[in-house]
Order: C-alpha cells, then sequence, then structure tokens
C-alpha cells in the first residue's frame, strides 16, 4: 500500500479510496485519472488515464453548449440561472424543480415533453420529504431536467421535431456530438454511443480527452463557454444542491475550480488558473468515493503546482464517514496513493 495522498507522494502512479470499519481497512476502490493542460499534455495520472468509459453527467456543459451557441439560450431568455441548471445534477429542491417547469415553458414546451422519467431525489433530505407527502413524483424531478430543458429548447430554435430529441440519430444528439468532438479532440466516429439513465445519448471516451475537454472549458473565452462557466461559478446551489459535493467545492474554491461529477465513479473539474482538466474513474463505479477521489487530485495538484485551494469545510467530502444504522460512525473512506506527474 503506498502512503496517504495527503502525505509524502510515491513512485507509484496509483490511488485508491480506502473503505475503512473500526480502523481496518474493508474494501479498496481503485481509481483511474488523467490530468490534462488546455493545450492537451498530460501533466499527471493514477492508474489508467486512457481508460474508455461514459462521461455521463460530467458531460453535460458540453451537452448544454449547442443550445447557448446556436441562440436557443437566448431567444427563451435563459440567463445565468437557466444555464447553471441546464448543467446540473440537481437535488429536486422546489427551486430546481420551479427552474426547469420555467425553461420549458419559455419554449413552448410542457412536463410531458421531457424524456426523461422520474427517480427519487438525489438529496435524501429531499427523498424523505416527498415520500413523508406522499407526492407522486414527476419528469421535472429527475436531476436532468434542466438539461432536457435546454435540449428542448435547441430542437424548438431549430424547428425540429421534439419528438425523440434525446434519441441517437435526432438532430439534437447529433449536434451535441459534434460539439463534444470538437472540445475533445476526437473524430465524432469515435465516440462509444450508449443510451444514458436519463434516456439522452451518453458519450463514451477516454477520460485524457475528457481531462482534454474540461482544461479547455476552463480557460476558453468562446462566449457559451464561458457563459456556462460563469452561470456554474455563479449558481453552484443550482448544479446540485445543498450539501452536495459539487455545490459545496465550488462555492469554497470560489472560481478556482469548476467541477462535475457524473455517474458510475465519474468526476471531471476544471482549474482556470492552472490551465489543467482533470477526469477521473472509480473502477468499481462506487459513487461513494468520487468526492474523496477528486479532493484527493486537487490536493496533490496544488501541493505540486504550489497552488492555493482552499479545503477549509470540505472535510466530509474528502474522508465521509461511514454509519451503522443507528447513525454511529463506524468508518471512513480516506484516499490513499499519489498521482505520477510527468
Amino acid at each position: 500500500m503506498s502512503r496517504s495522498c495527503y502525505g509524502a507522494p510515491t513512485p507509484m502512479a496509483t490511488l485508491v479510496i480506502e473503505s475503512t470499519r473500526s480502523g481496518f481497512v474493508e474494501s479498496l476502490h481503485t481509481v483511474s485519472v488523467a490530468v490534462v493542460s488546455a493545450e492537451g499534455t498530460r501533466v499527471a495520472y493514477a492508474g489508467d488515464p486512457e481508460r474508455v468509459t461514459f462521461w455521463r453527467s460530467a458531460a453535460k456543459p458540453f451537452q448544454s453548449l449547442p443550445m447557448v451557441q446556436d441562440g436557443a439560450a437566448d431567444r427563451y431568455g435563459f440567463g445565468p440561472r437557466e444555464l447553471a441548471l441546464s448543467c446540473a445534477s440537481h437535488s429536486s429542491e422546489p427551486v430546481h424543480r420551479a427552474l426547469a417547469m420555467q425553461m420549458l415553458s419559455a419554449s413552448g414546451c410542457e412536463e410531458r415533453h421531457l424524456a426523461c422519467g422520474p427517480h427519487p431525489p438525489l438529496s435524501p433530505a429531499v427523498a424523505e420529504e416527498a415520500l413523508k407527502a406522499g407526492i407522486v413524483l414527476t419528469p421535472r424531478w429527475n436531476n436532468c431536467s434542466g438539461k432536457h430543458a435546454g435540449m428542448l429548447a435547441l430542437a424548438r430554435h431549430h424547428g425540429w421535431d421534439v419528438h425523440g430529441y434525446a434519441s441517437d440519430g435526432h438532430p439534437v444528439q447529433e449536434r451535441i456530438q459534434d460539439e463534444i468532438a470538437k472540445w475533445t479532440g476526437l473524430p465524432s466516429d469515435a465516440l462509444v454511443k450508449a443510451v444514458d439513465g436519463c434516456l439522452a445519448v451518453c458519450f463514451g471516451l477516454p477520460l485524457s480527452a475528457m481531462a482534454t475537454a474540461w482544461a479547455r472549458f476552463g480557460v476558453s473565452e468562446a462566449p457559451a463557454a464561458r457563459r456556462l462557466r460563469e452561470a456554474m461559478l455563479a449558481h453552484p446551489e443550482l448544479v446540485a444542491g445543498k450539501g452536495r459535493a459539487c455545490t459545496d467545492l465550488m462555492t469554497a474554491f470560489q472560481g478556482d475550480a469548476v467541477v462535475k461529477i457524473g455517474a458510475e465513479g465519474v468526476y471531471c473539474a476544471a482549474l482556470p488558473k492552472a490551465r489543467l482538466g482533470v477526469a477521473l474513474k472509480v473502477e468499481d463505479g462506487d459513487a461513494r468515493c468520487a468526492a474523496p477521489a477528486l479532493l484527493a487530485v486537487l490536493r496533490l495538484i496544488a501541493e505540486q503546482q504550489g497552488m492555493s485551494l482552499p479545503m477549509t469545510g470540505l472535510e466530509h467530502h474528502a474522508e465521509p464517514r461511514i454509519l451503522n444504522t443507528r447513525n454511529e460512525v463506524v468508518g471512513s473512506l480516506r484516499a490513499a496513493g499519489t498521482l505520477a506527474f510527468t
């Protein structure tokens, strides 16, 4: 076992999240990481930085770019709040649901047009409230409803049929695919395509390509990219929600990092001042490990680059507690290992 990433680094390019119970390491979760500059040069890695996996919700800013670039956002009056929600995996808080509905109404759509189905809110508190109230969940509760409202706006703006807007082959998805190819530097036909949990197309690509796109997104002066980036930073509460990692990290970093989680242990970030992008994958898909893995990577980059990233107040994300059924602390998730800097 290599030493903790918070201690002196070792030459091994290995990063793991240890799941501990009563001080004993019960499970290990290996993490692959790619850190790439905005110029496309690999700066650091752990595990397999060329691992191909699905980008899932960490692709949302790039899926939202066509809506802004093509004029749909301006046509329907989408400001920073709406743009932030289009990039969100939100917690289904009242503000999230209301804003998604406003976006739909602005483009002449209704909730019935949303391809995404309902699911229990990502926020345990909101999920508990909905259960106690006996609420029948509808598509607006889906964490991706803002993204889908943006896709529908893009379809309306171009006069495309809103039916099937989330499916492969629809002009909306073809437009998004072209944009993702542009930002990642990959040929469009090199992207692996599948159906995401919200029914939209999701794309599989190497972690290094994801990191490249995020590095470019963090420093781009292209109007659409800048507007989306600034919207996420101005409204982190809309990108995730109360107590969620994306919201807390962007709030704490005060513009020094833009972050977005994806399903199955994917997390991406842009560090604009360092001109770096980060993409990681918890190999077994354990979503609990994604935030501590990202914070470990960001701390290692900061140490190596001589940067200052404010980590105070993020301890519960860096080392989440493991509780028993009486809500007693019995262990934690903690990062161990290091990055190899090239």
